[in-house]
């Protein structure tokens, strides 16, 4: 069990933490035809949306209910419905979440209250579905905040199995997949084909995989989302075989989910390393009956070689991480399971998985604080998101770019870290970097005795001299 060292010191000093509020529009982006709207200000909104557009590279659709000085104090439930209805009228999504932001918060706004007042003014947009939460900056973080909104989703959406006669197993190849904010597009499209090798059909929420992978359409533009869970199939969840929730931080969720349909769920904590995509192998080939198909138990083979091929660099290495923590637990299972020693542990907030997570102690703060660990602890590689560059190259030591936001590299949003195959080559990225270190080399002995390759260099030319003469004299 870890020891959590609470922050200690009254500010920030290059902060680690991307706010609740980013986490839950992050959540809304994956489902189709939806927008978040963020109930606050627009530089609240506009700095948001500065981070997703260099993270994916692709316009991000998101909307802001504008706050200003007056709404601040007065009131703003207004706004939140004047910015419903033109939303509704010039673009009809199919879904709109709208999330506080810590200014809404602090004024004392009741954004649900403001949901029910567009209600009862406009029942000609009654078809749109409005998921209103609150998702307040200054507590929590993006993995929270994404949590919270999937789980407000489920109870806005999702009926009750009495309600609506849904009954489990009734789609008999149907499985709900609750995946947690650490889980990449990439990521989310490698657990898709897995589930589809056993036959099973899976319902992602939220499926970033299919909003936010970067493909291009025919449409020149669009105000919503493409692509992303279809908002209509949340009323199947409670016709599903079962429901396979990634990530501890989704708890909440998978319970709400739990509670309205009656679904039977397998929880995993997080499907990095060997031991955490043989428990997802064994759950779809339950769930299946199906058996593991050659493809995948090659795949294992294949992790298991690399596995042995870089227990050379892994072993006893010193790694340092700042990340949320699904994603850190990830990570240090990975880790210990080759051998590797986490000396630095960051995390943004706490969260009762930190406690879980297989390293001495967890340190809530920020970078400084990650670089203090890591350079008193003499951390050779460091993992986080790209706000953690600068603090590797003053602490000297490579880096792997992980979690949220990436902006100093493409193509991060899009990199596969989880099963067997995404592992493989996460180990191998590990393994390279460390073997540029050159650690544990033996370099080459020269002999105090021998002579300088100058030296060396005369006599060949003086012997060479002696040779042509005597050659001559002859």
């Amino acid at each position: 069990m870890a020891d959590i060292n609470k922050r200690n010191k009254a500010l920030s000093v290059s902060p680690l933490k991307a706010s609740q509020t980013i986490g839950a529009a992050l959540a809304f982006l994956g489902f189709r035809r939806a927008i978040p709207m963020l109930h606050g200000s627009q530089g609240c909104t506009a700095f948001g949306k500065v981070f997703f557009v260099r993270h994916f590279r692709e316009p991000i659709p998101l909307q802001t209910t504008a706050m200003d000085q007056v709404s601040s104090v007065m009131g703003s439930e207004d706004n939140v419905v004047t910015g419903l209805k033109t939303l509704c009228s010039k673009s009809r999504p199919a879904l709109i979440g709208v999330p506080t932001t810590a200014l809404a918060e602090t004024q004392g706004a009741d954004v649900n209250m403001a949901v029910k007042q567009f209600r009862r003014s406009c029942p000609e947009f009654d078809d749109v579905a409005v998921v209103a939460l609150s998702a307040p900056d200054f507590s929590g973080s993006l993995e929270i905040g994404f949590a919270n909104a999937t789980k407000a989703v489920i109870e806005a959406l999702v009926p009750v199995a009495a309600e609506a006669g849904t009954q489990p197993g009734r789609r008999r190849r149907q499985v709900n997949v609750l995946v947690n904010a650490s889980l990449t597009p990439g990521d989310i499209e490698e657990l898709k084909d897995l589930i589809e090798m056993f036959g099973l059909r899976p319902l992602i929420v939220p499926d970033l995989s299919d909003s936010l992978d970067g493909h291009l359409t025919d449409a020149d533009f669009s105000p919503l989302t493409i692509g992303g869970t279809p908002v209509e199939e949340l009323r199947s969840a409670g016709d599903a075989l079962a429901t396979l929730v990634i990530g501890r931080s989704m708890g909440g969720a998978a319970d709400a989910l739990h509670a309205r349909t009656g679904v039977p769920d397998h929880r995993i904590d997080h499907l990095m390393g060997l031991h955490a995509g043989d428990q997802l192998i064994a759950v779809l080939h339950a769930l299946s009956g199906e058996p593991v198909p050659e493809k995948i138990e090659r795949q294992r083979a294949q992790l298991q070689d690399v596995m042995l091929d870089t227990h050379f660099m892994l072993g006893m290495a010193r790694i340092a991480i700042a990340a949320e923590a699904d994603l850190m637990h990830a990570f240090v299972d990975l880790l210990n399971g080759m051998g590797a020693e986490t000396v630095a542990a960051v995390a943004p907030s706490n969260t009762a998985l930190l406690k879980d997570v297989g390293c001495a102690a967890v340190k809530i703060g920020d970078l400084e604080d990650l670089e203090q660990l890591a350079r008193a602890n003499a951390a050779e590689l460091l993992i986080g998101n790209s706000h953690a560059v600068d603090t590797a190259r003053r602490l000297g030591v490579p880096m792997i770019r992980a979690g949220f936001p990436q902006y100093d590299h493409l193509g991060g949003y899009q990199r596969t870290w989880i099963g067997y195959r995404g592992t493989r080559q996460t180990v191998f990225e590990m393994a390279n970097l460390l073997l540029e270190l050159e650690k544990g080399e033996i370099k080459p002995y020269h002999s105090v005795l021998a002579q300088k390759p100058e030296y060396r260099q005369e006599e060949n030319h003086v012997s060479a001299a002696a040779s042509s003469r005597s050659r001559q004299q002859h």
